[in-house]
């Protein structure tokens, strides 16, 4: 854990070791806003968090293959993120397809981290919130905001799911 001990990054992120553990063994699913949190602790972005080994990686790798996207399954939230930018780049630029299950969102917490986002509704719709202004975002529709403006995202749908080209910049 980059030369944290599991305790140090637990207190970091104010979450339990237990959790932390479950989470690093596949019992537990994270929310996205503790996943921020963790990319947070270790300075990197979320997409570092990804178990991304592409085959022949290289530092000038500019096209990742469908075959070749690594997939976060936030299974307990209704989402999961496919990381779709080439690994060897210098992480600052992220490009992520996510697809939110009817009903699944970031929790009723608002979270932050460092960095912007912008993204592109491809199917469905989503509701999203940044500071005190909640949004519904359809097909067609995009948005950007800095990601240290409070925020979370869910889809309203009980039986669509929703798909959104998301970027994250830090």
């Amino acid at each position: 854990m980059r030369g944290l001990s599991l305790e140090a990054v637990a207190a970091r992120a104010n979450l339990s070791v237990g959790f932390i553990s479950q989470v690093e063994r596949g019992l537990s699913s994270p929310s996205l806003r503790v996943l921020a949190t963790l990319a947070d602790v270790f300075d990197v972005s979320i997409a570092a968090l990804f178990d991304a080994t592409p085959q022949e990686s290289s530092p000038e790798q500019i096209v990742r293959r469908e075959h070749e996207r690594a997939e976060l399954n936030l299974w307990r939230t209704g989402i999961s993120k496919q990381l779709l930018s080439p690994a060897g780049q210098d992480g600052r630029l992220n490009l992520f397809l996510i697809f939110l299950e009817p009903g699944g969102n970031t929790g009723d917490e608002l979270y932050t981290h460092d960095g912007e986002e912008a993204g592109f509704v491809l199917e469905g719709e989503m509701v999203l919130t940044v500071g005190a202004s909640t949004m519904i975002l359809r097909k067609g529709d995009s948005f950007r905001f800095a990601s240290r403006r409070p925020h979370r995202f869910g889809n309203p749908s009980g039986t669509d799911k929703a798909i959104v080209l998301w970027v994250n910049c830090v």
